[in-house]
């Protein structure tokens, strides 16, 4: 399966039995081990409330693992996912950051911007969850764009999802400086549809390659911020999921002052986020 092992980053809040429901529906549609996460106090009462939470998604005691930790939130969560080999942890996150949030940081976004595996950012947990029907796949990533594609198809089938809508990135500065002195404007609007439907028929081609049966994929080429075009075609899509790859470097403070394409998104999630990240490092722990 995509996912062998599901971690739920879980704290007692008032979306806590929700997410635990969204996380219950996805161990059951990867058929994946789930650990949960909990930074805090452990005792009896912390005990009983955890095991209400657990009979309340349908969940027996034995159907997942407990990890208790003491600590900085993220830095835990993220320490239990090395320990444990987790390859998705899910969270909740509000949909918008706040000023201070955005440069401090929530324990949310701390997880999406250093999390050696792939991250599940969920905004509207539900206590019956529905499956992500209307999924945008972010496609930019050239060098790994098979691995994403290939995921996307897959969690679309599992899912039975409506629209795959794959956006790429089309780069028109070299075309406009090439351009710029001796083309006319319709020689300029001709270049430019031929980058779109080469790109077009490059995704075409390759999903050629990719199993995708039963689902409707509509490819969609955007110039300009990546991350920032991305969300908004999410945005108007009304799309319940958007799934990116991860960058190949953490994110640093300095892609706060200077963003990062998918800081755009991580600023304002336009719907639940999948940050996939392949060939997934386990080889330190977050001191």
């Amino acid at each position: 399966m995509l996912f062998k092992t599901l971690g739920l980053a879980i704290a007692f809040s008032p979306r806590a039995q929700a997410l635990l429901c969204e996380a219950a529906r996805l161990k059951k549609l990867f058929q994946a081990q789930l650990i949960l996460i909990h930074v805090g106090k452990k005792g009896q009462e912390e005990e009983r409330v955890m095991s209400k939470l657990l009979a309340m998604a349908g969940l027996q005691p034995d159907e997942v693992v407990l990890s208790w930790r003491a600590g900085d939130p993220a830095r835990e969560i993220l320490n239990a996912c090395h320990e444990h080999n987790i390859e998705l942890v899910i969270t909740g996150a509000l949909k918008k950051e706040g000023f201070i949030q955005h440069y401090l940081g929530s324990v949310a976004r701390n997880i999406l911007r250093r999390s050696n595996c792939s991250v599940l950012t969920i905004i509207q947990p539900a206590l019956i969850p529905e499956p992500f029907r209307n999924i945008v796949v972010d496609a930019s990533e050239e060098s790994a764009l098979r691995e994403t594609l290939t995921a996307s198809c897959s969690i679309g089938r599992l899912e039975q999802a409506s629209w795959l809508h794959v956006v790429r990135e089309i780069k028109l500065y070299s075309l406009t400086m090439a351009t710029a002195a001796q083309a006319s404007e319709d020689e300029y609007n001709r270049l430019r549809q031929q980058l779109i439907n080469q790109e077009v028929d490059s995704v075409q081609q390759l999903l050629m390659t990719i199993p995708h049966k039963g689902l409707k994929v509509n490819i969609k080429v955007i110039a300009g911020k990546s991350g920032f075009e991305t969300a908004q075609f999410a945005r108007q899509k009304k799309a319940d999921l958007l799934i990116v790859h991860a960058p190949q470097r953490k994110f640093s403070f300095f892609d706060r002052l200077f963003p990062h394409d998918l800081e755009y998104v991580f600023a304002d999630l336009p719907c639940n986020l999948l940050v996939l990240r392949h060939g997934q490092g386990k080889e330190k722990s977050y001191e």
